[in-house]
């Protein structure tokens, strides 16, 4: 099975949605049971009908477990409101999550290490000055930056590695997180990220995403293409390996 067989797999039930959302930067989905939300991702340069989404002004009509079958899309548009709908459904268990900042602990574990992060963050500048090297790998490359293509050269070699999660949604977290070291700290990070402890079962120590508090204000911003800096109505969070086991939940 993959992460996202798994990652659907683990979704503790079924909700109706009430509105989703996609905006030119974030995808939102709103259900009974609380909302999620997505990077939108979307190729400029695919055939004619692979970018669409199915159902498109029907949505609501369906699911939200429906609706999160769609990550296993190859349309990227599609995969992304996959994700915000598992995001939505996910169980995070809440009493296990932190509002500890992820970049913090990238910086203390990193600080005299090697550091790889997959994708383009606001907070890059910040982690470079305070780490002892760091390889950002993307896409499209920035200057400073490398293609995600050379993966197979820099992760093995990195002690902290932190991943994008919009690798879920364009499916190549299972090649990158295979190529890190057993003994690297692993982190996925992003307001993409799932919340759920599935990721812990593929090696990763922490997990950051967003948890979105006020749906219906989350849904107006995203359709009015807010940036995350620009998004209310959610919360970062954030879920720790060594913290379930010490209270003796999954890993």
């Amino acid at each position: 099975m993959s992460i996202i067989d798994d990652l659907l797999a683990d979704l503790p039930g079924d909700a109706a949605v009430d509105e989703v959302r996609v905006g030119a930067f974030w995808t939102v989905v709103s259900t009974a049971r609380g909302a999620g939300m997505a990077s939108t991702l979307r190729d400029a340069h695919a055939p004619n009908g692979h970018g669409l989404i199915r159902w498109a002004g029907s949505l609501t009509e369906h699911s939200a477990l429906e609706l999160a079958q769609l990550l296993r899309c190859e349309g990227p548009m599609e995969a992304s409101l996959g994700m915000a709908a598992v995001n939505a459904l996910v169980d995070s268990g809440g009493h296990e999550m932190t509002n500890r900042n992820a970049v913090d602990e990238i910086i203390r574990r990193g600080r005299s290490k090697r550091v790889a992060i997959i994708g383009h963050f606001p907070f890059i500048p910040r982690v470079r000055e305070a780490v002892r090297h760091l390889d950002v790998l993307e896409i499209d490359p920035d200057e400073g930056e490398l293609p995600t293509d050379s993966a197979g050269e820099v992760l093995p070699g990195a002690d902290v590695v932190a991943i994008t999660g919009t690798s879920l949604v364009n499916k190549t977290f299972g090649g990158l997180v295979k190529l890190c070291r057993p003994d690297a700290f692993v982190c996925v990070i992003g307001p993409t990220t799932p919340l759920s402890r599935v990721l812990f079962d593929y090696g990763v120590d922490l997990i950051a995403g967003t948890r979105v508090i006020d749906p219906k204000l989350a849904v107006l911003l995203a359709g009015q293409g807010a940036i995350f800096s620009q998004m209310r109505g959610v919360r970062l969070m954030v879920m720790e390996r060594n913290l379930i086991q010490a209270k003796g939940g999954r890993t």
